[in-house]
């Protein structure tokens, strides 16, 4: 169901359809086919306010949260933008709330992102590993290309937002220092930065290294979003054998208060992240003895 939906708006994409916001056209693409496939109860998208909830003669048992279109704003310099996902079960048989989407990362059934760059790739877990698919057009079907994705233990890149530097924490300050000036002679991470977490999180899970949207002084809670950015993003991280990380704990252990809820976000192999909690943890105890 989700996959021929992401068809479609693949196809749509390189045909040029643009008669609309790409933005407000895939949300619309997604909202129709998941409500018309029969098997959702509540959808909650980046682009809308409230949840979606599904009419009973329509209604399923799935819970979709996702962001229709991440990276908009790069369409039009060419960058790689893409869909993310993440899909639970009702808590019980009953009538859906709010509450059936507010769960932790944790309690997710499945999790993936399609990325329309130079292909159109589906990335996707079903709690089983990780598998990645490129899309054929020409079969209009997504062919299994990358089986069994498993993510470097380390990494030799970092992916970081630095125009945002002035305003970090001491522990991401002193990561990315060392990132460019390691403390053991070690050869420096190279910075890569698209500014579209698809893309960006992609070569991570590929290249290994690591992907950072810190909190800071002008977003304490962090910019990226709980349910459709953070939770699929880091669920793929660990089933791919990386770690995925808020500065405070295990970001897949989060229960959002509300479905547009934001958090900061470390994610990418395992090593590396280990380096980043000891930071925070150090800065902890600095923080406690004084």
């Amino acid at each position: 169901m989700f996959t021929s939906t992401l068809i479609d708006l693949a196809l749509r994409f390189l045909k040029g359809e643009e008669q609309k916001k790409l933005d407000v056209l895939s949300n619309e693409v997604f909202i129709k086919a998941l409500v018309s496939s029969g098997r959702t109860c509540i959808l909650v998208s980046e682009e809308d306010e409230e949840a979606t909830f599904v009419e009973p003669s329509k209604r399923g048992k799935y819970c979709v949260v996702f962001d229709p279109l991440d990276g908009s704003s790069n369409i039009d310099c060419g960058v790689s933008i893409g869909t993310i996902f993440g899909i639970y079960m009702m808590k019980d048989g009953g009538e859906p709330t709010i509450e059936d989407v507010l769960q932790p990362g944790k309690n997710m059934l499945a999790a993936g992102y399609c990325m329309y760059g130079s292909s159109c790739t589906l990335v996707l877990s079903t709690g089983t590993g990780v598998n990645g698919f490129t899309l054929d057009p020409s079969l209009g079907e997504f062919i299994l290309t990358h089986p069994n994705i498993k993510i470097p233990k380390k990494g030799k890149i970092y992916s970081v937002n630095e125009g945002n530097a002035k305003n970090w924490d001491g522990p991401t300050l002193k990561y990315v220092e060392r990132c460019k000036f390691p403390e053991d002679g070690s050869p420096s991470k190279s910075l890569r930065y698209i500014g579209s977490m698809v893309a960006d999180v992609h070569r991570t899970l590929l290249y290994g290294g690591v992907f950072l949207y810190p909190a800071d002084k002008k977003s304490p809670d962090g910019k990226l979003r709980v349910l459709y950015e953070v939770f699929p993003m880091s669920f793929l991280m660990e089933q791919a054998g990386g770690q995925a990380f808020t500065g405070k704990h295990r970001a897949l252990d989060l229960i959002p208060k509300t479905i547009h809820e934001r958090s900061p976000i470390f994610l990418g192999s395992s090593d590396d992240i280990e380096e980043i909690k000891a930071l925070y943890a150090a800065e902890e105890q600095k923080n406690l003895a004084s």
